[in-house]
């Protein structure tokens, strides 16, 4: 057996200590809780949305450690000055967090081409424009990593979110065709699929629908809806050196809830 016990070793390895996370939608839910728990692990963050007094308050509860970006990931030209400000003032981007997102609860029937447009555009089409710009430096650097945060409907059927469900499911294609082409520059591409976690999104979702509710917690194996660090530490597990040959995963953070649901 390897003693290491007491030489620091497996604090080291879930460290951040150095890096620069730049997380979209950081300023509430599980952005915010990923930005508090990498900031705890030691690094620099940087969340991104597009109401200032939201992000303010956010990097005030978190600390020094934490900046805010006003910016709208939609606004797919203005992309690359955001990320030239963010390494001109904290350092190039290391972490990527894709996190940004809109719901939409409507019956595919109901689902109107516009409103399926402004989700893939949101989960799909700016989160890819943003990785494609912040690639580049991590893969000079040989070092990086990107996290996609994926959906219980990018693994199962659900009733009601077919424009969600057909965002998260593209995330897990795109982890694996960006994972494969970036591995050999140092560069990791994976993503959590949060269960249901008690969150502003999660009771928009469950508004009214009691009968729903029920159903998730009674196809829970672990009973209960997740708090918001069950997936802020899951990310700085992928993003840390404990991780480091783990790339193009999809990690389910639910109570059990996928192989069981």
């Amino acid at each position: 057996m390897d003693d290491t016990a007491g030489d620091g070793t497996a604090g080291r390895m879930f460290r951040l200590d150095g890096e620069v996370a730049l997380i979209t939608g950081g300023g509430s839910g599980l952005g915010l809780a990923m930005a508090q728990c990498m900031a705890k692990a030691g690094a620099k963050v940087v969340i991104v949305g597009r109401r200032e007094e939201a992000l303010r308050d956010a990097c005030a509860g978190i600390g020094a450690s934490a900046a805010y970006e006003v910016a709208d990931i939609t606004r797919f030209d203005e992309t690359e000055s955001l990320v030239k400000r963010v390494a001109g003032h904290w350092g190039p981007v290391t972490i990527l967090v894709n996190n940004a997102g809109v719901h939409l609860k409507k019956f595919a029937v109901d689902t109107p081409v516009e409103g399926f447009s402004e989700v893939l555009n949101t989960h799909v089409l700016a989160a890819h424009n943003l990785t494609r710009h912040v690639l580049p430096a991590m893969i000079a650097a040989k070092h990086g990593n990107v996290l996609f945060m994926a959906s219980m409907t990018s693994l199962m059927g659900m009733t009601q979110v077919v424009a969600y469900s057909a965002a998260k499911s593209a995330y897990v294609g795109m982890v694996r065709t960006i994972s494969a082409e970036v591995a050999q520059h140092g560069v990791r591409v994976n993503a959590i699929a949060p269960g249901w976690i008690e969150s502003a999104m999660l009771r928009k979702a469950l508004a009214g629908d009691a009968p729903r509710t029920n159903k998730i917690l009674a196809r829970t194996p672990m009973g209960r809806f997740g708090d918001p660090e069950d997936i802020g530490w899951a990310a700085v597990y992928l993003c840390s050196p404990a991780a480091r040959f783990v790339t193009g995963v999809v990690l389910p953070v639910d109570g059990g809830a996928s192989p069981n649901f």
